[in-house]
């Protein structure tokens, strides 16, 4: 008996890498996966290739149910389609996991406003897609999962990415929101920060000795070690688990806490900005986030 006997899924950009990986365990664990991949290039073009025929073929070698399907998240029709192919196919859909990306990496004077709007359109656009249309089954048959899969690129920082982590911040809000939208329909929504060694952290310049230090870091995680929590989050297992926001890294699993308020300043009738100035630089500097990336927060060696 696997944990997700029965039911019915969709993993978008599971062609390759951390998606390809969860795709994998989603099926081991009993669930019949619609493997979505468009086959495109890191920054979004295309490629010609069909990864997701190769994890398809992968699932039913082992005894799964899988099929393909091949449309852009990014489009509202696309979306949809995964969710009817599920519908023809199985009859149902119980969770959706939106893995789907591209980056198209570049320091924030030079980002072009096609380098944002693409980015933006997989990530962002492309989870209200997929989230949106699973909404309607899930809403009526009384349950459902969603989990989105975040970086700390938005969580904490990091240089050349204001797209990609604009969208991956995002993603953190749409879940949450949606966690607090339809938790009254039994559906739950949670994200997930993965850190892995794939096709796209390859592409990660190493400018210096620190990032070289990271990408060695990355290097030892292997893309299955995000798997087994996606895998549980969308079971019945995690039914208390909502509107949560999780990292792995390697056999670490991390909780974020959301934004919440750190220090307050109050004055009765209000505050000019000259009397702001005389206070507040001095009253919150003690509080003030630092300016971070990644690899001060993670800057210790990954357990394997």
């Amino acid at each position: 008996m696997g944990m997700l006997d029965g039911k019915v899924g969709i993993v978008t950009g599971a062609g390759r890498g951390i998606g390809a990986a969860i795709a994998l365990d989603l099926a081991a664990q009993g669930a019949a996966v619609v493997v979505n991949d468009l086959g495109a290039k890191l920054d979004g073009g295309e490629t010609g290739d069909h990864p997701a025929h190769q994890v398809v073929a992968a699932i039913r070698a082992a005894g799964g149910e899988a099929l393909v399907n091949e449309q852009s998240v990014a489009s509202f029709d696309g979306a949809r389609s995964m969710v009817r192919d599920a519908l023809a196919q199985w009859g149902r859909v119980d969770f959706v996991i939106h893995n789907a990306g591209i980056v198209r990496d570049v320091i924030f004077h030079k980002m072009t406003e096609d380098d944002f709007d693409a980015v933006l359109a997989v990530h962002l656009k492309g989870g209200f897609n997929i989230f949106r249309a699973c909404a309607e089954p899930f809403r009526e048959q009384g349950s459902g999962a969603i989990v989105a899969m975040t970086s700390t690129s938005g969580l904490i920082g990091n240089v050349g990415q204001a797209n990609y982590a604009a969208a991956k911040l995002g993603l953190v809000a749409l879940t949450r929101s949606i966690a607090l939208d339809m938790q009254r329909f039994g559906v739950r929504a949670n994200a997930v920060a993965p850190f892995a060694w794939t096709r796209m952290t390859s592409s990660i310049p190493a400018r210096d000795a620190a990032g070289e230090a990271r990408l060695r870091r990355l290097q030892q995680l292997d893309p299955a070690q995000v798997a087994p929590l996606v895998t549980l989050l969308v079971s019945d297992r995690a039914k208390d688990i909502n509107g949560q926001v999780f990292v792995v890294r390697g056999s670490e699993i991390t909780l974020f806490d959301p934004p919440v308020p750190s220090r307050s300043l109050h004055r009765q009738g209000g505050w000019t900005a000259e009397e702001l100035a005389d206070q507040l630089p001095q009253a919150f500097k003690s509080s003030f986030a630092p300016l971070r990336v990644t690899a001060d927060v993670f800057g210790y060696d990954p357990l394997i």
